[in-house]
């Protein structure tokens, strides 16, 4: 992997010596390690790595001297701290006595380190500190520092100056700016001094809010950050900050072009048209994975909630999904029941939740299944959903209902009918989707299994899709080709 840039493999617990072909990964910039249960001294070829600038290695058994490399010399003692004993020339370290492996002691590191070079070196660090104190004070940033740097690589350094930046792009969030509007907050487009653009949700704020309102708020916030602080993936949207002001409460997003999935199907005819059969599968095995990783590869896995065409944004091309909006999100906890009130957008939520108000992944598989009909229809599926849903657990309780329906029906009619190839995704989109939306939560499928049938199925034809009816895909009819 000679060409990486960036390698994170925190949180994985790895264990062992760390391996010196690192240091064949010539253009790695940026490499995690922390939150393992590495030991043993770090390879000496490390010393080799010029491109790399930023290092973590905190939270392992590691010991010994530090590379000598810019990357680990100017790292930050967080990026380094809870190990067994590293040393050298870094921020919290202890200078080294003696080399790697046990050699003997450096007398040259001791004599450099003198009485002469701590006392300038006290003189630099409280000059360089009063200097900080003087910025912090009068609130004028740097403006040779940040410039032309992405504004949220100095997040962590000066949060303010992100705060105060984001104000004065939104003109102190003017409705001008404001891109959409939620139960909890506001969404508005800002571009930064830097030109980059993003996305800042503003939750409301009301000082004439109740305090359960109050309390409502908070805790969307906070699920929104922990969720999405956890989670890192090509489908759902990056949180790039958060910030808790005493008059705004902020989560500052990656600017998505092309808006939400609703917007686009309802805007107007010509973009709908745009958004082909083949835009709206991809959209949807998108949408499939993001949810397969929250369930099945997080720890503990992530619940959305509120899974609806208005909290699925996509691109400028209409071909790439970001899940979105986990204010109501929920970390499921193993070994206990995760009971919750009711949460979730009418006309997505599952039917069960009318009766129970438990949390569970199934919940979300019955709204993506509306999510994958609204799709294909190009509005909410609404009527439908109720009146043809399997009333237990397995099409075989359909209802004759069933060979009345055409698919061609359950289609956006400003498309023209998908080609053949296309009409074979799309059949299976509608099989998985109603498999989705079976009464019994039990009898839906995960999302891992729905997100590989998307991936490897597609129904094969043998007639013209306008005379396919649903009691047919199902093998209800006596018909069925």
């Amino acid at each position: 992997m000679k060409s990486l840039e960036n390698l994170d493999f925190s949180s994985n617990l790895l264990i062992g010596e760390m391996p010196p072909q690192f240091a064949e990964m010539k253009r790695l910039e940026t490499l995690n390690l922390s939150h393992n249960n590495l030991s043993g001294f770090i390879p000496s070829k490390f010393d080799e790595m010029n491109s790399l600038t930023m290092v973590d290695i905190s939270f392992n058994q590691l010991e010994g001297p530090i590379p000598n490399s810019k990357a680990f010399h100017k790292a930050s003692f967080e990026a380094l701290r809870n190990n067994k004993g590293l040393c050298g020339d870094a921020a919290g370290l202890p200078l080294c006595t003696h080399g790697k492996r046990g050699n003997k002691v450096n007398i040259l590191i001791i004599l450099v380190s003198g009485f002469g070079g701590l006392f300038l070196l006290s003189i630099f660090v409280i000059l360089y500190t009063l200097h900080r104190r003087q910025v912090k004070k009068t609130n004028i940033p740097d403006e040779q520092e940040t410039q032309n740097q992405n504004m949220f690589e100095v997040w962590n350094f000066d949060g303010k100056m992100v705060y105060e930046n984001i104000i004065e792009a939104t003109e102190e969030f003017d409705s001008k700016y404001c891109i959409g509007e939620g139960g909890t907050g506001s969404v508005y487009k800002a571009e930064l001094r830097t030109g980059q653009v993003v996305a800042v949700k503003k939750f409301h704020t009301n000082t004439n809010d109740d305090d359960h309102q109050k309390s409502q708020y908070l805790k969307a916030f906070t699920s929104e950050v922990r969720a999405l602080t956890q989670i890192r993936h090509l489908n759902i949207v990056k949180l790039y900050g958060f910030c808790s002001h005493r008059r705004h409460s902020l989560l500052v997003y990656e600017f998505i072009e092309g808006g939400s999935l609703r917007n686009v199907l309802m805007n107007n005819d010509e973009e709908a048209r745009a958004f082909g059969w083949n835009k709206r599968v991809n959209v949807v095995k998108g949408v499939a994975n993001a949810l397969s990783y929250m369930h099945h590869d997080c720890s503990p896995p992530i619940i959305h909630r509120d899974i609806s065409t208005q909290n699925i944004l996509l691109n400028a091309e209409h071909d790439e999904a970001r899940v979105s909006d986990f204010g109501t999100a929920r970390l499921l906890k193993p070994y206990s029941s995760n009971w919750t009130s009711f949460a979730g957008t009418f006309g997505y939520a599952a039917p069960e939740l009318a009766y129970t108000m438990e949390v569970n992944e199934k919940c979300d598989v019955y709204s993506f299944g509306v999510v994958m009909l609204e799709t294909l229809k190009g509005k909410h599926p609404g009527d439908l959903v109720s009146s043809l849903s399997f009333p237990l657990s397995s099409p075989s309780n359909a209802t004759p209902a069933y060979d009345q329906v055409a698919i061609i029906d359950l289609l956006d009619q400003r498309l023209p009918p998908p080609t053949n190839k296309e009409a074979g995704k799309v059949l299976s989109v509608i099989r998985i989707a109603f498999a989705c939306l079976l009464n019994t939560p039990q009898s839906r499928p995960t999302m891992k299994q729905v997100a590989q049938e998307l991936s490897t199925q597609t129904h094969h034809l043998s007639k013209p899709l306008s005379l396919v009816s649903l009691g047919e895909l199902f093998g209800l009819s006596d018909s069925t080709s």
